[in-house]
């Protein structure tokens, strides 16, 4: 598939953490013949911390503001795929930004992000107390700002049978582009 039904638009992937937005803006890139781009390894490129790091050295509000920062820059490029951290929705001006692409829900239920998420150690947020417990708090605090995305999509399957979908439901939220005839006949 060409980019052609989302006229050079970028697609910002949001959603919880464990959702695959990373495994599925790779494949879904790859598919649209786009670019692709992970808010989280642009930051631990730019500051040269991992993301934990940041966390310990800066704070969420700290990384906050470093993801913002990215997010305002790949805003301005086209015909990207790009995978956003699952906060990125909790910071107002970012919506700014996201709106300047296509976004994409990526969504899942808690159990399935409490199996996805087991044995990965790499998440600030889920460092202490119960995981499926802090997954369904955050979820809770976040799920109407994701209810703001252009499509919702089950994050459930494989990567490729999320990406398939994706690209399935994109022709039902654009709008063909003006043609002259179209505009004339206005």
């Amino acid at each position: 598939m060409n980019d052609r039904g989302l006229q050079k638009l970028s697609v910002f992937l949001i959603g919880m953490m464990g959702t695959g937005k990373t495994s599925v803006g790779r494949i879904l890139a790859e598919r649209l013949c786009y670019r692709f781009f992970d808010t989280d390894v642009l930051i631990e490129r730019v500051t040269g911390q991992s993301i934990p790091q940041i966390f310990a050295d800066r704070g969420e509000a700290g990384f906050r503001g470093l993801e913002s920062q990215v997010l305002s820059e790949l805003s301005a490029y086209t015909q990207c795929a790009i995978a956003t951290g699952g906060g990125i929705v909790t910071q107002p001006m970012n919506w700014s930004y996201l709106r300047h692409g296509l976004i994409v829900w990526l969504d899942a239920p808690v159990e399935v992000l409490v199996q996805r998420l087991e044995s990965d150690t790499t998440r600030p947020l889920l460092k202490e107390g119960d995981r499926a417990e802090k997954l369904r708090s955050l979820l809770a605090t976040r799920i109407s700002l994701y209810r703001q995305a252009d499509l919702q999509i089950s994050a459930e399957g494989t990567p490729e049978a999320v990406c398939d979908r994706i690209i399935a439901q994109i022709p039902s939220v654009l709008k063909p582009p003006l043609t002259p005839q179209a505009i004339a006949e206005n």
